[in-house]
């Protein structure tokens, strides 16, 4: 008979601990994992530092059974998104579980019910912490190495989820798998080549590499188109100062100036495509894990990065079109440019996402040049009714 299930709010260091290392007992067998630095992990839990605590309040909560942890949830109010969609949501993230039905409704009630009483009128989730970090549960797309900054999950996860009472399908993501061999196939390639070259000449649309002299002023652009083109998406939240100046600092370790491009017409910047290569590649082979000193998985990172490369392949992690220059060969320009450096860098494999599953235009695109959806990640949501104030769960 299993132990008396309880959930109790990380309260101490030592709860936080459990916290943070309670996914390496989940993934212990998993041979697809990739492990986050503790560090990193510390930090996006850090309500004193992390830069979307400006705007979110929260906390964190742990299900045992006796005085093992069987899993974990952080339930969260986002302030920024409620004013931006004149909304009152609540939301889960750090949501990992063993497989206990039961504890898995506990943990999602108890999230339920911090929510509910700040105001909440749903929960959605997961999202740790917004559509601009990891967010959605993995559906599919289970048999090999997450890409670089995609939440990852067991296949399990889905029936916990859609088991628990009230949880729906609110949006389903895509991910898309291109390879530099395939794309060359396309019997589409060639004829989007020649079309794209006319319609490029014509309109005055060009395509230029970020400037690595430049690089601020280049992520402060990048952040203005991002904010202007994504601002009616679904779920979007706008990048905070603080949050760009954090990317800035956790991309810009390895970030590729010829792998971010702008399009222009006549000039003026439009559009914007970031490629980043899948550090997960490595951080695979170098698995930090607790009571491994963080400076020897760093250097191990290093040498399966930069010593005896093992990355074959590209993320491209974000791309935005302003509104009044979509639908006219702007996409197009870049993913062509995109294809081109990526064959003179020698990249195999590119991952592009998320894509919405309403964003049917993009889809064509990636299709155009052999793309393929191959991960899905699904957002729920549950009603509610909003709680007196000052019901929080203890």
């Amino acid at each position: 008979m299993p132990a008396a299930l309880s959930v109790r709010r990380v309260e101490s260091k030592a709860d936080l601990r459990t916290f943070i290392t309670f996914p390496w007992t989940v993934y212990k067998n998993d041979p697809y994992w990739v492990p986050p630095l503790v560090s990193m992990q510390k930090h996006r839990l850090d309500q004193a530092h992390a830069a979307a605590w400006e705007y979110m309040e929260g906390d964190n909560f742990i299900a045992w059974r006796g005085d093992q942890p069987v899993g974990t949830i952080t339930a969260f109010i986002n302030h920024r998104h409620d004013e931006y969609w004149n909304e009152r949501m609540g939301f889960f993230g750090m949501f990992e579980m063993l497989d206990d039905q039961e504890a898995t409704n506990a943990l999602l009630e108890t999230a339920a019910e911090y929510v509910a009483a700040h105001g909440a009128t749903a929960l959605r989730g997961p999202a740790s912490f917004s559509t601009n970090a990891e967010c959605g549960l993995l559906i599919d797309g289970f048999d090999d190495l997450p890409v670089l900054l995609y939440p990852y999950n067991p296949p399990y996860y889905q029936r916990l989820v859609e088991n628990t009472p009230g949880f729906a399908k609110v949006m389903d993501q895509f991910s898309y798998h291109l390879t530099l061999e395939g794309a060359s196939q396309s019997p589409k390639l060639q004829k989007l080549f020649r079309i794209t070259d006319q319609n490029s000449a014509r309109r005055g649309i060009t395509v230029r590499t970020a400037d690595p002299t430049r690089l601020a002023e280049e992520f402060t652009l990048l952040k203005d188109i991002y904010n202007r083109a994504w601002e009616r998406n679904w779920g979007f939240v706008p990048f905070s100062p603080r949050e760009l100046d954090e990317m800035v600092a956790e991309i810009g370790k390895f970030f590729d100036p010829e792998m971010a491009f702008f399009a222009e017409i006549d000039g003026k910047p439009v559009a914007f495509l970031l490629g980043l290569p899948d550090m997960n590649q490595a951080l695979h082979r170098a698995y930090p894990r607790p009571g491994k000193p963080e400076p020897i998985a760093l250097l191990q990172l290093l040498w399966h990065w930069k010593v005896r490369p093992k990355i074959t392949r590209v993320r491209v992690m974000l791309m935005g079109v302003q509104e009044g220059y979509r639908g006219i060969g702007v996409e197009a320009a870049m993913f062509i440019r995109a294809h081109q450096a990526g064959a003179a860098l020698g990249w195999h494999d590119a991952d592009g996402g998320w894509v919405l599953e309403t964003n049917t235009a993009m889809s064509r695109l990636v299709e155009a040049m052999n793309g393929r959806a191959y991960k899905t990640w699904r957002w729920y949501e549950r009603p509610l009714a909003p709680a007196p104030q000052g019901d929080a769960p203890a």
